[in-house]
């Protein structure tokens, strides 16, 4: 008697029907579920470490600022632009509103050079004979993280870029390292990779990202969970008047001594000078 064939009748193990037939480290679904986080995050820990280690990398300085801040000739270009638009529509205050803002970016802009010029410096002075210390590390992005990367490839050093995955597209600057070039799911983790070799931390003005690296790594000196990285804020008229530490001194929120934690510098040289010193490290 004739039977009506199944739909397992041509079915074989190479082709399975479910992804449970998957083993777990290929599933990528499965990797995804909200379960596996902690499996998640000990990776995102792990591999840039491994990676790091394979590469030799010892130490690093890292270095902030505005991602907005591009080096001066865009800047101009972005000014030109902004006027045109304002003589076209003399009446519309947003017009206006933004040429004052482009200024004030294009006398920023000279904080582009200066992180370029500390990052070639730095890198010039401590990658040499195979040694990979005090490497420039930043998140990878555009502007003043773009400036640092690229003093770093100037010399054709090596130089860390720590993405992190956003709603909008960020992709890594192009003087980033390949090697070295890593995108993060979890903010945690990248501050976490930020500071584990860092012998420093290099500010320049910038916005909210800027600002929150900066106060968790003042958090952690004034609480004592870390003592080996110093901190150098650059511009100290931009963030005198951004912060007001005295007021928090008086008001009894920070103690005086707090105001020891960072320092100040105005030139790429100054930096490295505080930096080089505080670490013992021979300057040329």
């Amino acid at each position: 008697m004739d039977h009506e064939s199944s739909d397992n009748t041509n079915r074989t193990f190479s082709d399975p029907v479910s992804s449970s037939y998957l083993t777990a480290d290929k599933d990528t679904e499965f990797l995804q579920r909200d379960e596996l986080r902690p499996i998640r995050v000990g990776l995102e820990l792990l591999k840039p470490e491994l990676i790091q280690r394979e590469e030799g990398i010892r130490s690093t300085i890292v270095v902030f600022g505005s991602a907005r801040i591009q080096e001066p000739a865009v800047m101009e270009q972005a000014l030109r632009k902004a006027e045109e638009e304002a003589i076209q529509f003399p009446y519309d205050k947003e017009k206006q509103r933004k040429v004052a803002i482009a200024k004030r970016q294009l006398t920023l802009s000279t904080y582009y050079d200066v992180a370029r010029e500390f990052a070639r410096l730095v890198s010039s002075t401590c990658q040499i004979d195979g040694r990979c210390e005090y490497v420039v590390v930043t998140g990878g992005g555009p502007g003043i993280m773009e400036a640092a990367n690229r003093g770093a490839a100037d010399i054709h050093a090596k130089t860390i870029g720590l993405n992190i995955s956003l709603p909008h597209e960020q992709n890594p600057n192009p003087y980033v390292t390949p090697s070295l070039s890593f995108q993060f799911r979890y903010f945690a983790l990248r501050k976490m990779h930020f500071l584990i070799r860092a012998k420093a931390l290099v500010a320049f003005p910038g916005g909210f990202g800027t600002l929150d690296e900066l106060f968790e790594t003042l958090t952690l000196l004034q609480t004592g969970k870390t003592d080996h990285v110093m901190v150098v804020l650059v511009g100290r008229a931009f963030w005198e008047r951004l912060i007001n530490w005295e007021y928090l001194v008086e008001n009894g929120l920070i103690a005086p001594n707090d105001l020891n934690l960072f320092h100040y510098a105005e030139t790429a040289q100054e930096a490295w000078e505080l930096i080089a010193r505080n670490n013992g490290v021979p300057l040329v």
